[in-house]
């Protein structure tokens, strides 16, 4: 990996049983950048976004993300790469510990937000400092402060996740992922359950991050958003990155005709 590149993806491939889902896609995000991602339904992006935060195996090619490297599964190697049970044994406790290492640099917001239903909205930003960066309560409290009045949810700390709106508790999501102070931050749909206005409010925030220098991506539906947020938009299709440039120009003259009939069914602002 360049020292310059956040994240290099290289021919990554995954399979659930005999069906394809990534086909050889490549990826690479430069540090500071803000790259999106559309494509159809099925097309792959939700796929490679939870590989790139080890939530998914995957079965050929290469992650580089945040300095650290991430390889195949054992089982998705070809038979005459793979040495016996012992070996691929060592070889899933070097995954497990790279992707152990992986938590503490890539950050992940879900689309449902995830929160801890049982923990106050401090409680949820508190958590992960506490248990995985082995921070003193105090300064992951103090931390956490801040994090929720940049995102504007400096009064509702001591509120439940059912108390907050669904752009309440989206904006508490990335609280709490910025908590654990990543290297990348991972969007996977973070405006497509929220009604216009929270959206919005949610997009004000990501607009914040990148103003600031954060590495991120982020998988949308929505080409407005993507538009107003991005750098780099990627466009996949059918397991590939099939088109890729600055999002004005990919989506007023798309060269590919996957992203033509994916713009011309596009209903987002």
């Amino acid at each position: 990996m360049t020292t310059d590149c956040t994240i290099t993806v290289q021919d990554l491939a995954k399979r659930f049983g005999a069906r394809e889902i990534l086909r050889g896609a490549n990826l690479s995000v430069a540090r500071g950048e803000v790259a999106a991602i559309m494509g159809p339904s099925g097309g792959g992006k939700s796929t490679l976004l939870r590989c790139l935060a080890g939530l998914e195996g995957f079965d050929g090619g290469t992650i580089d993300i945040a300095g650290i490297r991430l390889d195949p599964d054992a089982n998705g190697l070809p038979a005459q790469n793979q040495a016996g049970v012992a070996g691929r044994t060592a070889g899933d406790r070097q995954r497990r510990a790279a992707t152990m290492r992986l938590r503490g640099r890539v950050g992940f917001v879900f689309q449902q937000f995830n929160l801890f239903p049982h923990r106050s909205v401090l409680g949820n930003v508190i958590e992960g400092p506490l248990t995985v960066l082995g921070q003193s309560r105090e300064a992951a409290t103090e931390q956490a402060r801040a994090l929720l009045a940049r995102v504007g949810l400096e009064n509702e700390q001591d509120q439940m996740p059912d108390q907050l709106s669904g752009g309440q508790q989206q904006r508490v999501a990335i609280a709490r992922a910025l908590a654990m102070q990543p290297a990348v931050l991972l969007f996977d749909e973070p405006t497509s359950a929220l009604d216009p206005r929270t959206a919005g409010d949610v997009e004000a925030v990501v607009a914040d991050l990148a103003r600031s220098g954060q590495t991120m991506v982020i998988v949308t539906h929505s080409a407005g958003f993507a538009r107003r947020t991005a750098g780099t938009l990627h466009v996949m299709s059918e397991g590939r990155i099939v088109e890729q440039g600055p999002p004005a120009e990919v989506l007023s003259a798309p060269r590919n005709p996957a992203t033509r009939q994916l713009l011309a069914g596009e209903t987002g602002d």
